[in-house]
Parts: structure tokens; C-alpha cells; sequence
């Protein structure tokens, strides 16, 4: 991988960093861009993989997320509403809005992720627990 500083040049990401998810379950994520993998403050590109039954702890972020869902059905709550997210289908949750994702249904849900900026621990302020 090249210097992520340098954003001159092009940048081959040649394979994903995982990361430690929050919620009830092991939940697989793999940040391809980002913070972490990239050196990428703008934006993180993230596969998830959650089983069925997960549930992660509500947040408030300060990035707005673009989800589209793989296979499985994602669900997304906020204070006013709930959409099952199926796959094909995608959601847009805008930053400052509570929400909480889950995957109830088996087989759970595969998904990318995209968030603008790019997540960070100190931009999602989750619930406590």
C-alpha cells in the first residue's frame, strides 16, 4: 500500500483491516477505507457481517452513513421509526440522528457501510450501556 498521505497518487487498498464491533454478538467488519486501513479521514468503506439475533448499541454519530445491504435483511431504528433494510435495498441515516442497528432474522446480514466523515469511536457516541 502506498503512503495514504499522498493523495497524488493512486492508491491500491489490497486488503481489508478488521475491526472490533460493538453489540451483542461477534460481528465481523472489514474497513477496506478509512481511518484505520487507508489513512482516510473523508470517508470509510466497511463490509459488515452481523449473525442473526445482533444487535449494536444505539449512537448519535457525527457522519452521515450510506448502507446498502448484501444479503439478509439490516434493521434500522431511530427515535420516530423502523425500516427493515433487504437486500438490493439501501438507507441513508443522516448524522446527529439517534439510531440503532440490528440483524434479527436468520441468516443475520452482509451490508457496506459508507460514512462521510469516516467513522471514528469519537464520532459515534454510542448509548451506555
Amino acid at each position: 500500500m502506498s503512503n495514504p498521505q499522498n493523495k497524488t497518487q493512486v492508491q491500491l487498498v489490497e486488503k481489508p483491516t478488521i475491526i472490533q464491533a460493538a453489540g451483542n454478538k461477534p460481528k465481523q467488519i472489514e474497513e477496506f477505507i478509512g481511518r484505520v486501513n487507508s489513512g482516510t479521514g473523508e470517508v470509510s468503506i466497511a463490509r459488515m457481517k452481523s449473525p442473526a439475533g445482533w444487535v449494536e448499541p444505539g449512537q448519535t454519530p457525527e457522519f452521515d452513513e450510506y448502507t446498502l445491504v448484501l444479503s439478509g435483511m439490516l434493521r434500522v431504528e431511530t427515535r420516530s421509526r423502523s425500516v427493515d433494510v433487504r437486500a438490493g435495498q439501501s438507507v441513508i441515516t443522516p448524522k446527529g440522528e439517534w439510531v440503532r442497528y440490528s440483524s434479527p432474522d436468520e441468516p443475520g446480514a452482509e451490508y457496506v457501510a459508507i460514512c462521510l466523515p469516516a467513522f471514528s469511536p469519537t464520532l459515534v457516541h454510542r448509548d451506555e450501556a
